[in-house]
Protein backbone atom coordinates (compact mmCIF):
# COMPACT_ATOMS: atom_id res chain seq x y z
CA UNK A 1 0.00 0.00 0.00
CA UNK A 2 1.48 3.37 -0.99
CA UNK A 3 1.63 6.01 1.55
CA UNK A 4 -0.77 8.02 0.73
CA UNK A 5 -3.48 5.59 1.24
CA UNK A 6 -1.61 4.09 4.05
CA UNK A 7 -1.89 7.72 5.90
CA UNK A 8 -5.97 7.58 4.87
CA UNK A 9 -6.29 4.24 6.69
CA UNK A 10 -5.06 5.94 9.79
CA UNK A 11 -7.28 8.78 9.26
CA UNK A 12 -10.43 6.42 9.04
CA UNK A 13 -8.89 4.46 11.82
CA UNK A 14 -8.90 7.55 13.96
CA UNK A 15 -12.37 9.15 12.50
CA UNK A 16 -10.35 12.14 11.82
CA UNK A 17 -11.13 12.24 7.84
CA UNK A 18 -13.74 13.63 5.70
CA UNK A 19 -16.47 12.52 3.32
CA UNK A 20 -18.05 13.94 0.33
CA UNK A 21 -21.01 12.85 -0.62
CA UNK A 22 -22.31 13.49 -4.26
CA UNK A 23 -25.98 13.62 -4.46
CA UNK A 24 -27.48 14.96 -1.62
CA UNK A 25 -30.91 12.84 -2.62
CA UNK A 26 -33.16 10.19 -0.85
CA UNK A 27 -29.56 8.42 -0.21
CA UNK A 28 -26.91 10.76 -0.22
CA UNK A 29 -28.62 12.74 2.85
CA UNK A 30 -29.93 9.79 5.27
CA UNK A 31 -26.36 8.65 4.07
CA UNK A 32 -24.47 12.33 5.62
CA UNK A 33 -26.40 11.99 8.58
CA UNK A 34 -25.53 8.35 9.56
CA UNK A 35 -21.96 9.40 9.34
CA UNK A 36 -22.52 12.97 10.77
CA UNK A 37 -24.14 11.15 13.95
CA UNK A 38 -20.45 9.04 14.56
CA UNK A 39 -18.87 13.00 14.38
CA UNK A 40 -17.87 12.59 11.08
CA UNK A 41 -17.49 15.76 9.21
CA UNK A 42 -19.36 15.45 5.84
CA UNK A 43 -19.24 17.93 2.43
CA UNK A 44 -21.84 17.37 0.38
CA UNK A 45 -22.10 17.74 -3.39
CA UNK A 46 -25.30 18.39 -5.67
CA UNK A 47 -26.18 20.44 -8.65
CA UNK A 48 -29.48 21.55 -6.91
CA UNK A 49 -28.90 24.98 -5.70
CA UNK A 50 -32.67 24.63 -3.69
CA UNK A 51 -31.04 21.56 -1.60
CA UNK A 52 -27.42 23.31 -0.85
CA UNK A 53 -29.33 26.34 0.19
CA UNK A 54 -32.11 24.28 2.47
CA UNK A 55 -29.09 22.31 3.73
CA UNK A 56 -27.68 25.35 4.49
CA UNK A 57 -30.70 27.09 6.16
CA UNK A 58 -30.66 23.77 8.13
CA UNK A 59 -34.03 22.75 6.85
CA UNK A 60 -34.73 19.23 5.51
CA UNK A 61 -36.64 18.40 2.42
CA UNK A 62 -36.87 14.71 2.69
CA UNK A 63 -39.91 13.91 5.45
CA UNK A 64 -38.10 11.69 7.81
CA UNK A 65 -34.95 13.73 7.57
CA UNK A 66 -35.73 16.01 10.78
CA UNK A 67 -34.82 19.80 10.01
CA UNK A 68 -33.45 20.49 13.85
CA UNK A 69 -31.06 17.19 13.72
CA UNK A 70 -29.69 18.69 10.15
CA UNK A 71 -29.54 22.49 11.53
CA UNK A 72 -27.88 21.37 14.38
CA UNK A 73 -25.03 19.87 12.75
CA UNK A 74 -25.03 22.70 9.86
CA UNK A 75 -24.48 25.32 12.79
CA UNK A 76 -21.37 22.76 14.17
CA UNK A 77 -19.39 23.59 10.90
CA UNK A 78 -20.05 19.78 10.74
CA UNK A 79 -22.49 19.69 6.98
CA UNK A 80 -22.03 21.59 4.11
CA UNK A 81 -23.04 21.36 0.80
CA UNK A 82 -22.15 22.88 -2.25
CA UNK A 83 -22.26 22.75 -5.95
CA UNK A 84 -18.43 23.89 -6.34
CA UNK A 85 -16.88 20.67 -7.95
CA UNK A 86 -13.46 21.60 -7.50
CA UNK A 87 -13.83 21.13 -4.23
CA UNK A 88 -13.74 17.35 -4.72
CA UNK A 89 -10.14 17.14 -3.65
CA UNK A 90 -10.82 18.18 0.07
CA UNK A 91 -12.53 14.86 0.86
CA UNK A 92 -10.57 11.97 2.03
CA UNK A 93 -13.69 9.79 0.70
CA UNK A 94 -15.83 10.16 -2.15
CA UNK A 95 -19.34 8.35 -2.27
CA UNK A 96 -21.28 8.47 -5.31
CA UNK A 97 -24.67 8.38 -4.56
CA UNK A 98 -26.25 9.96 -8.39
CA UNK A 99 -29.53 8.56 -9.86
CA UNK A 100 -29.54 5.70 -12.54
CA UNK A 101 -32.63 5.95 -14.55
CA UNK A 102 -33.21 3.95 -18.09
CA UNK A 103 -33.97 5.47 -21.19
CA UNK A 104 -36.85 5.40 -23.38
CA UNK A 105 -35.85 2.47 -24.48
CA UNK A 106 -35.27 0.72 -20.95
CA UNK A 107 -31.55 0.98 -21.45
CA UNK A 108 -29.11 2.12 -18.63
CA UNK A 109 -28.90 6.04 -18.48
CA UNK A 110 -25.23 6.21 -17.09
CA UNK A 111 -25.12 9.65 -18.53
CA UNK A 112 -25.09 10.78 -14.15
CA UNK A 113 -22.04 8.28 -13.33
CA UNK A 114 -20.28 9.25 -16.47
CA UNK A 115 -20.12 12.82 -15.70
CA UNK A 116 -20.07 12.59 -11.72
CA UNK A 117 -16.60 10.33 -12.84
CA UNK A 118 -15.57 12.80 -14.87
CA UNK A 119 -15.55 15.90 -12.25
CA UNK A 120 -13.81 13.43 -9.78
CA UNK A 121 -11.00 12.88 -12.07
CA UNK A 122 -10.31 16.51 -12.75
CA UNK A 123 -9.72 16.34 -8.98
CA UNK A 124 -8.44 13.23 -7.83
CA UNK A 125 -5.27 13.24 -5.57
CA UNK A 126 -3.55 10.22 -4.31
CA UNK A 127 -4.75 8.60 -0.94
CA UNK A 128 -8.80 9.14 -1.86
CA UNK A 129 -11.39 6.42 -1.28
CA UNK A 130 -14.16 6.55 -4.04
CA UNK A 131 -17.18 4.50 -3.62
CA UNK A 132 -20.08 3.93 -6.21
CA UNK A 133 -23.47 3.69 -4.15
CA UNK A 134 -25.58 3.90 -7.07
CA UNK A 135 -27.57 0.62 -8.46
CA UNK A 136 -26.06 -0.28 -11.49
CA UNK A 137 -25.00 -3.46 -13.79
CA UNK A 138 -22.43 -6.07 -12.74
CA UNK A 139 -19.04 -4.18 -14.15
CA UNK A 140 -19.85 -0.77 -13.76
CA UNK A 141 -17.33 -0.18 -11.10
CA UNK A 142 -14.25 -1.52 -13.30
CA UNK A 143 -15.10 -1.08 -16.92
CA UNK A 144 -16.91 2.25 -16.99
CA UNK A 145 -15.70 4.24 -13.30
CA UNK A 146 -12.25 3.14 -12.92
CA UNK A 147 -11.26 4.12 -16.75
CA UNK A 148 -12.98 7.58 -16.11
CA UNK A 149 -10.67 7.88 -12.64
CA UNK A 150 -7.67 7.07 -13.91
CA UNK A 151 -7.46 9.44 -16.66
CA UNK A 152 -6.38 12.10 -13.66
CA UNK A 153 -2.93 9.86 -14.48
CA UNK A 154 -3.87 7.98 -10.82
CA UNK A 155 -4.13 4.11 -10.54
CA UNK A 156 -6.69 2.38 -9.02
CA UNK A 157 -5.89 0.35 -6.68
CA UNK A 158 -2.51 2.02 -6.07
CA UNK A 159 -3.06 5.74 -5.75
CA UNK A 160 -6.69 5.73 -5.05
CA UNK A 161 -8.89 3.19 -3.47
CA UNK A 162 -12.40 1.84 -5.54
CA UNK A 163 -15.00 0.26 -4.45
CA UNK A 164 -19.12 -0.66 -4.64
CA UNK A 165 -21.38 -0.40 -1.67
CA UNK A 166 -24.88 -0.36 -2.69
CA UNK A 167 -27.37 2.02 -0.87
CA UNK A 168 -30.04 -0.26 0.92
CA UNK A 169 -32.32 2.63 1.52
CA UNK A 170 -36.04 2.20 2.78
CA UNK A 171 -37.65 5.12 3.30
CA UNK A 172 -40.47 5.58 5.53
CA UNK A 173 -39.40 2.13 7.33
CA UNK A 174 -38.88 3.05 11.16
CA UNK A 175 -37.31 -0.59 12.21
CA UNK A 176 -34.66 0.19 10.28
CA UNK A 177 -32.09 3.15 9.53
CA UNK A 178 -28.84 3.61 7.53
CA UNK A 179 -27.43 2.71 10.19
CA UNK A 180 -28.61 -0.66 11.27
CA UNK A 181 -29.43 -2.25 7.47
CA UNK A 182 -25.74 -4.78 6.59
CA UNK A 183 -24.05 -3.25 4.08
CA UNK A 184 -22.51 -4.86 1.30
CA UNK A 185 -19.06 -4.13 0.09
CA UNK A 186 -16.45 -5.34 -2.49
CA UNK A 187 -13.41 -3.37 -3.78
CA UNK A 188 -11.23 -3.66 -7.36
CA UNK A 189 -8.45 -5.47 -5.15
CA UNK A 190 -8.32 -6.13 -1.54
CA UNK A 191 -6.64 -3.00 -0.14
CA UNK A 192 -9.57 -1.44 -1.68
CA UNK A 193 -12.14 -3.60 0.11
CA UNK A 194 -10.27 -3.36 3.15
CA UNK A 195 -10.42 0.43 3.24
CA UNK A 196 -13.86 0.59 2.28
CA UNK A 197 -14.92 -1.49 5.00
CA UNK A 198 -12.69 -0.18 7.40
CA UNK A 199 -14.77 3.26 6.50
CA UNK A 200 -17.73 2.07 6.57
CA UNK A 201 -17.67 0.17 10.41
CA UNK A 202 -16.78 3.92 11.58
CA UNK A 203 -21.02 4.83 11.21
CA UNK A 204 -22.88 1.20 10.44
CA UNK A 205 -23.06 -2.03 12.43
CA UNK A 206 -22.43 -4.12 9.91
CA UNK A 207 -20.61 -4.48 7.19
CA UNK A 208 -20.31 -7.54 4.76
CA UNK A 209 -17.42 -8.02 2.70
CA UNK A 210 -17.58 -9.31 -1.24
CA UNK A 211 -14.48 -10.80 -3.05
CA UNK A 212 -15.47 -7.67 -6.06
CA UNK A 213 -16.93 -5.07 -7.32
CA UNK A 214 -18.97 -6.94 -9.54
CA UNK A 215 -20.34 -9.50 -6.98
CA UNK A 216 -21.52 -6.40 -4.68
CA UNK A 217 -23.22 -4.98 -7.77
CA UNK A 218 -25.56 -8.21 -8.60
CA UNK A 219 -25.82 -8.09 -4.49
CA UNK A 220 -27.96 -5.30 -5.19
CA UNK A 221 -30.05 -6.22 -8.42
CA UNK A 222 -30.82 -9.95 -7.09
CA UNK A 223 -32.44 -8.27 -4.35
CA UNK A 224 -34.74 -5.79 -6.22
CA UNK A 225 -35.39 -8.31 -8.98
CA UNK A 226 -36.38 -11.06 -6.20
CA UNK A 227 -39.15 -8.23 -5.20
CA UNK A 228 -39.74 -7.50 -8.63
CA UNK A 229 -40.21 -11.11 -9.60
CA UNK A 230 -42.39 -11.83 -6.49
CA UNK A 231 -44.67 -8.79 -6.80
CA UNK A 232 -45.31 -9.20 -10.41
CA UNK A 233 -46.30 -12.83 -9.58
CA UNK A 234 -48.83 -11.76 -6.58
CA UNK A 235 -50.11 -8.95 -8.93
CA UNK A 236 -50.67 -11.90 -11.50
CA UNK A 237 -52.68 -13.88 -9.07
CA UNK A 238 -54.49 -10.88 -7.99
CA UNK A 239 -55.97 -10.89 -11.38
CA UNK A 240 -57.07 -14.51 -11.65
CA UNK A 241 -58.96 -14.76 -8.37
CA UNK A 242 -60.99 -11.68 -8.96
CA UNK A 243 -61.94 -13.55 -12.26
CA UNK A 244 -61.95 -16.77 -10.15
CA UNK A 245 -64.46 -14.69 -6.96
CA UNK A 246 -61.40 -15.42 -4.79
CA UNK A 247 -60.37 -12.67 -2.57
CA UNK A 248 -56.49 -12.37 -3.01
CA UNK A 249 -56.19 -10.71 0.31
CA UNK A 250 -57.29 -13.41 2.59
CA UNK A 251 -55.31 -15.76 0.38
CA UNK A 252 -52.36 -14.18 1.43
CA UNK A 253 -53.11 -13.87 5.02
CA UNK A 254 -53.97 -17.95 5.10
CA UNK A 255 -50.73 -18.70 3.08
CA UNK A 256 -48.26 -15.85 5.74
CA UNK A 257 -49.42 -18.16 8.46
CA UNK A 258 -46.97 -21.37 7.20
CA UNK A 259 -43.92 -20.74 9.43
CA UNK A 260 -41.51 -21.91 7.00
CA UNK A 261 -40.95 -21.25 3.00
CA UNK A 262 -43.48 -18.68 2.53
CA UNK A 263 -42.83 -14.86 2.47
CA UNK A 264 -45.79 -12.44 1.82
CA UNK A 265 -45.26 -10.25 -1.28
CA UNK A 266 -48.72 -8.04 -1.83
CA UNK A 267 -50.41 -6.43 -5.02
CA UNK A 268 -50.93 -3.05 -5.98
CA UNK A 269 -51.79 -0.40 -8.94
CA UNK A 270 -48.14 -1.37 -10.43
CA UNK A 271 -44.17 -0.85 -9.05
CA UNK A 272 -42.94 2.79 -7.99
CA UNK A 273 -39.93 4.38 -6.40
CA UNK A 274 -36.52 4.67 -7.63
CA UNK A 275 -35.26 0.67 -7.59
CA UNK A 276 -37.65 -2.22 -8.23
CA UNK A 277 -39.36 -0.68 -11.31
CA UNK A 278 -35.77 0.27 -12.79
CA UNK A 279 -32.84 -2.03 -11.57
CA UNK A 280 -33.71 -4.98 -12.88
CA UNK A 281 -33.83 -4.07 -16.40
CA UNK A 282 -30.06 -3.09 -15.55
CA UNK A 283 -29.05 -6.54 -15.36
CA UNK A 284 -31.60 -7.91 -18.32
CA UNK A 285 -29.20 -5.25 -20.54
CA UNK A 286 -25.84 -7.05 -19.60
CA UNK A 287 -27.22 -10.23 -20.02
CA UNK A 288 -27.53 -9.79 -23.63
CA UNK A 289 -24.24 -8.76 -24.01
CA UNK A 290 -23.69 -12.91 -23.00
CA UNK A 291 -26.53 -13.94 -25.19
CA UNK A 292 -28.23 -15.07 -22.04
CA UNK A 293 -31.97 -13.56 -21.87
CA UNK A 294 -33.69 -12.62 -18.84
CA UNK A 295 -36.85 -14.16 -18.63
CA UNK A 296 -38.64 -14.27 -15.53
CA UNK A 297 -37.31 -10.26 -15.56
CA UNK A 298 -38.58 -9.48 -18.61
CA UNK A 299 -41.87 -11.32 -17.71
CA UNK A 300 -42.27 -9.60 -14.23
CA UNK A 301 -41.48 -5.95 -16.12
CA UNK A 302 -44.44 -6.80 -18.38
CA UNK A 303 -46.83 -7.87 -15.80
CA UNK A 304 -46.11 -4.81 -13.23
CA UNK A 305 -46.22 -2.50 -16.06
CA UNK A 306 -49.55 -3.51 -17.24
CA UNK A 307 -51.07 -2.77 -13.87
CA UNK A 308 -52.24 0.14 -13.83
CA UNK A 309 -53.94 -0.45 -17.23
CA UNK A 310 -55.91 -3.41 -15.02
CA UNK A 311 -56.53 -0.72 -12.01
CA UNK A 312 -58.38 1.61 -14.76
CA UNK A 313 -60.04 -1.20 -16.18
CA UNK A 314 -61.57 -1.80 -12.91
CA UNK A 315 -62.85 2.04 -12.63
CA UNK A 316 -64.43 1.70 -15.30
CA UNK A 317 -66.49 -1.25 -14.48
CA UNK A 318 -67.47 0.18 -11.60
CA UNK A 319 -68.32 3.46 -13.11
CA UNK A 320 -70.37 1.58 -15.52
CA UNK A 321 -72.33 -0.46 -12.49
CA UNK A 322 -73.37 3.11 -11.28
CA UNK A 323 -74.82 3.77 -14.92
CA UNK A 324 -71.71 6.28 -15.64
CA UNK A 325 -69.10 6.89 -18.44
CA UNK A 326 -65.23 7.08 -17.22
CA UNK A 327 -65.59 9.92 -19.80
CA UNK A 328 -66.61 13.02 -17.73
CA UNK A 329 -66.25 11.52 -14.66
CA UNK A 330 -65.01 13.08 -11.83
CA UNK A 331 -61.99 11.15 -10.07
CA UNK A 332 -60.38 11.29 -6.88
CA UNK A 333 -56.93 10.08 -6.71
CA UNK A 334 -55.33 9.10 -3.16
CA UNK A 335 -51.73 8.91 -2.89
CA UNK A 336 -49.39 10.43 -5.23
CA UNK A 337 -46.19 8.57 -3.37
CA UNK A 338 -45.11 5.38 -4.85
CA UNK A 339 -45.15 3.73 -1.17
CA UNK A 340 -47.10 4.92 2.12
CA UNK A 341 -46.14 7.12 4.66
CA UNK A 342 -43.37 8.88 2.58
CA UNK A 343 -43.06 11.87 0.16
CA UNK A 344 -41.30 9.92 -2.54
CA UNK A 345 -43.19 9.86 -5.84
CA UNK A 346 -40.67 8.77 -8.18
CA UNK A 347 -41.48 6.55 -10.89
CA UNK A 348 -45.17 5.89 -9.30
CA UNK A 349 -47.39 4.19 -10.38
CA UNK A 350 -49.69 7.33 -9.16
CA UNK A 351 -48.25 8.73 -12.75
CA UNK A 352 -49.68 6.47 -14.82
CA UNK A 353 -53.09 5.91 -13.46
CA UNK A 354 -53.66 9.93 -13.90
CA UNK A 355 -52.22 9.60 -17.60
CA UNK A 356 -54.84 7.28 -18.15
CA UNK A 357 -57.74 8.65 -16.46
CA UNK A 358 -57.48 11.86 -18.40
CA UNK A 359 -56.96 9.93 -21.41
CA UNK A 360 -60.39 8.51 -21.10
CA UNK A 361 -62.00 11.89 -20.41
CA UNK A 362 -61.56 12.04 -16.97
CA UNK A 363 -61.28 15.13 -14.34
CA UNK A 364 -58.74 14.14 -12.13
CA UNK A 365 -57.96 15.73 -8.60
CA UNK A 366 -55.75 14.04 -5.86
CA UNK A 367 -54.87 14.22 -2.26
CA UNK A 368 -51.64 13.03 -0.73
CA UNK A 369 -50.83 14.43 2.64
CA UNK A 370 -46.81 14.30 2.31
CA UNK A 371 -46.86 15.86 -1.20
CA UNK A 372 -48.90 18.94 -1.30
CA UNK A 373 -47.97 19.82 -5.01
CA UNK A 374 -46.71 17.33 -7.42
CA UNK A 375 -43.11 17.96 -8.51
CA UNK A 376 -41.64 17.69 -11.96
CA UNK A 377 -40.81 13.81 -12.61
CA UNK A 378 -39.25 12.30 -15.41
CA UNK A 379 -41.76 11.27 -17.51
CA UNK A 380 -45.02 12.79 -17.31
CA UNK A 381 -45.70 16.89 -16.51
CA UNK A 382 -49.03 17.61 -14.17
CA UNK A 383 -49.47 20.77 -13.24
CA UNK A 384 -51.37 20.09 -9.81
CA UNK A 385 -52.07 20.30 -6.38
CA UNK A 386 -53.11 18.27 -3.28
CA UNK A 387 -56.91 18.58 -2.95
CA UNK A 388 -58.16 18.76 0.81
CA UNK A 389 -60.26 15.79 1.92
CA UNK A 390 -63.75 17.47 3.32
CA UNK A 391 -66.62 15.84 3.17
CA UNK A 392 -67.85 18.02 0.49
CA UNK A 393 -65.24 16.75 -2.07
CA UNK A 394 -65.53 13.22 -1.07
CA UNK A 395 -69.09 13.24 -1.90
CA UNK A 396 -68.84 15.79 -5.11
CA UNK A 397 -66.53 13.20 -7.12
CA UNK A 398 -67.83 10.41 -8.83
CA UNK A 399 -65.54 8.44 -7.75
CA UNK A 400 -62.05 7.73 -5.22
CA UNK A 401 -58.95 5.60 -6.23
CA UNK A 402 -57.00 4.91 -3.75
CA UNK A 403 -53.69 4.25 -4.87
CA UNK A 404 -51.23 4.64 -1.59
CA UNK A 405 -52.39 3.53 1.38
CA UNK A 406 -51.07 6.17 3.95
CA UNK A 407 -51.47 6.00 7.39
CA UNK A 408 -52.66 9.77 7.97
CA UNK A 409 -56.05 8.91 6.08
CA UNK A 410 -59.25 8.52 7.98
CA UNK A 411 -60.80 5.36 6.01
CA UNK A 412 -63.87 5.46 8.10
CA UNK A 413 -64.45 9.28 7.16
CA UNK A 414 -63.55 8.88 3.74
CA UNK A 415 -66.12 6.16 3.69
CA UNK A 416 -68.87 7.52 5.18
CA UNK A 417 -69.01 10.15 2.55
CA UNK A 418 -67.67 8.61 -0.27
CA UNK A 419 -69.98 7.37 -3.14
CA UNK A 420 -67.93 4.72 -4.68
CA UNK A 421 -64.10 3.67 -4.04
CA UNK A 422 -62.03 1.54 -5.89
CA UNK A 423 -59.07 -0.17 -3.69
CA UNK A 424 -55.83 -1.34 -4.69
CA UNK A 425 -54.38 -1.51 -1.68
CA UNK A 426 -57.00 -3.96 0.79
CA UNK A 427 -57.58 -0.66 2.89
CA UNK A 428 -60.98 -0.32 3.11
CA UNK A 429 -61.93 -3.91 3.81
CA UNK A 430 -64.05 -4.83 7.20
CA UNK A 431 -65.02 -0.98 7.51
CA UNK A 432 -69.00 -0.20 7.97
CA UNK A 433 -70.25 0.21 4.45
CA UNK A 434 -67.61 -1.50 2.47
CA UNK A 435 -69.62 -4.10 0.67
CA UNK A 436 -71.77 -1.31 -0.64
CA UNK A 437 -69.25 1.01 -1.57
CA UNK A 438 -65.54 -0.53 -2.90
CA UNK A 439 -64.24 -2.17 -5.81
CA UNK A 440 -61.06 -4.04 -5.28
CA UNK A 441 -58.79 -3.50 -8.28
Amino acid sequence: MKQELANLKDKIAKKKYLLGVIGLGYVGLPLSLTFLRKSISVLGFDLDPDKINRIHAGRSYIKHIPSNELAGFVQQDKFSATADFSRLNEPDVLLICVPTPLTQNREPDMQFIENTARSIAKELRPGQLVILESTTYPGTTVDLLQPILERSGLKGGEDFALAYSPEREDPGNPQYSTADIPKVVGGINKESTRLACDFYNTALQTVVEVSSTQAAEMSKLLENIFRSVNIAMVNELKILCHRMGIDIWEVIRASSTKPFGFMPFYPGPGLGGHCIPIDPFYLTSKAREYDFPTKFIELAGEINTAMPYYVIQRVMEALNSRRKPINGSKVLLLGLAYKKDVDDPRESPSFKLIELLQGKGAEVIYNDPHIPTIPPVRKYSFSMDSTELTPETLAAVDCILLATDHSAYDYQFIMEHADLIIDTRNAFTGLKGAAEKVVQA
